[in-house]
């Protein structure tokens, strides 16, 4: 796991062997912890940010490079 600096300061652990496809790259998911217990979030692999917004859909889309996940769930009301 490689390990990033928050805006705010705090350490997060990016674990690169997990993650999913994005638009530009892949979205990594973020660990407070080493061990893997407490997930901070994801962390975007094009502008390596946490800046990330997630909706109930499960769409990812960063917030500094529109780096985008789309949707894990779908549904056909929204169409």
């Amino acid at each position: 796991m490689e390990t990033h600096t928050t805006p705010d300061g705090e350490t997060v652990y990016v674990a690169t062997d997990e993650g999913d496809r994005g638009s530009k790259a892949p979205f990594y998911v973020a660990y407070v912890t080493p061990d893997r217990e407490r997930r901070y979030g994801w962390f975007c692999g094009e502008c390596e940010t946490v800046d990330n917004a997630m909706d109930a859909m499960g769409r990812i889309q960063c917030n500094r490079c529109d780096n985008l996940r789309k949707p894990t769930e779908w549904d056909a009301a929204h169409e």
